[in-house]
């Protein structure tokens, strides 16, 4: 008999395939159709198509991995398979992390104008180099996640030996020391970057806002909606993020509902980013509904047509 627990990661693992695949590849397609009329795409472009991509992947590894644990754990629990389910995984959440602190990177420093050297060589490097430094960002998290494989192997030592129990309990401590490096840099840096540049942003607008109002000469005051859409944007993908950093502490919220409920939130996030990316993109709103416009006309011609 299936628990209440795994019937509702089941049902969420199904409904995040349904959700995310198709909304995430709009985003893949809009933006490769952009490329495609050789029109050039802007920072943020560019990692939306990166996330899109993440997203896509991100679903079908974890809603597999669910579906086999709910399903068939005996497949799970083979060490090989769960040694790619768990790199997978951990390496997807790390770039999609890293994805978002670039993003609030981009915004913070189109926005606040920071005279400070640091925020001056960030903005240089994501205005310029943006392609080659998220190519760099995805190497760096794969060498990070890639000794995951043989972590899990880890988890299982040979107990033939005297020293069985002090070895499984020196193995334990490796593996746990190597998932608080992991996480730090792959999940807890780049979140707390984020929340910085969230901070900065907010903080900025806070101040813009107050000096327009006190100085206000009768000129028109400038549009902020961009600037608002940017922090809205930044706002929600740290919140989807904070949700995916408890799922990351399973190892001390084993079995309990907390764990249990951020795990089916984990699970729904690439769709939840997905509608994120669309209220943050008018260009990408643009392009899909003009394509469902156009699908939809040749439809209505095609009928016209067969129906005289």
């Amino acid at each position: 008999m299936m628990s209440p627990d795994s019937l509702s990661m089941l049902v969420s693992s199904v409904l995040g395939l349904v959700l995310a695949i198709p909304s995430n590849t709009c985003i893949v397609m809009g933006n490769l159709d952009i490329i495609r009329k050789k029109e050039k795409l802007s920072p943020s472009d560019v990692i939306f198509l990166g996330k899109g991509i993440v997203n896509i992947l991100f679903q079908c590894v974890m809603s597999l991995q669910m579906i086999l644990y709910v399903l068939c754990p005996a497949v799970i629990y083979v060490t090989k398979v769960r040694g790619f389910m768990h790199t997978s995984l951990f390496f997807l959440t790390y770039y999609n992390f890293w994805l978002t602190f670039w993003l609030s990177a981009h915004y913070c420093t189109s926005i606040t104008n920071l005279s400070y050297g640091f925020f001056i060589w960030i903005k240089r490097i994501v205005s310029n180099f943006l392609s080659h430094l998220l190519f760099l960002t995805a190497l760096g998290m794969f060498i990070v996640t890639l000794p995951w494989f043989w972590a899990v192997y880890a988890e299982s030592p040979f107990q033939s030996s005297e020293n069985s129990t002090e070895a499984s309990s020196n193995s334990y401590h490796d593996l746990f020391s190597y998932y608080v490096s992991a996480n730090t840099l792959g999940v807890f840096l780049p979140f707390c970057l984020s929340l910085l540049c969230l901070v900065l942003t907010f903080s900025f607008l806070l101040r813009h806002v107050w000096r327009v109002k006190n100085n206000d000469s009768g000129s028109t005051r400038p549009n902020l909606q961009a600037h608002v859409t940017a922090l809205r944007t930044i706002f929600f993908l740290l919140l989807i993020s904070a949700f995916v950093c408890v799922s990351q502490m399973d190892i001390f919220l084993k079995n309990s509902p907390l764990a249990i409920f951020c795990w089916n939130l984990q699970l729904l996030s690439p769709s939840a980013e997905a509608a994120v990316i669309f209220q943050a993109s008018n260009k990408l709103r643009r392009i899909i509904l003009r394509r469902f416009w156009t699908r939809s006309q040749r439809n209505t011609e095609t009928k016209n047509v067969e129906d005289p």
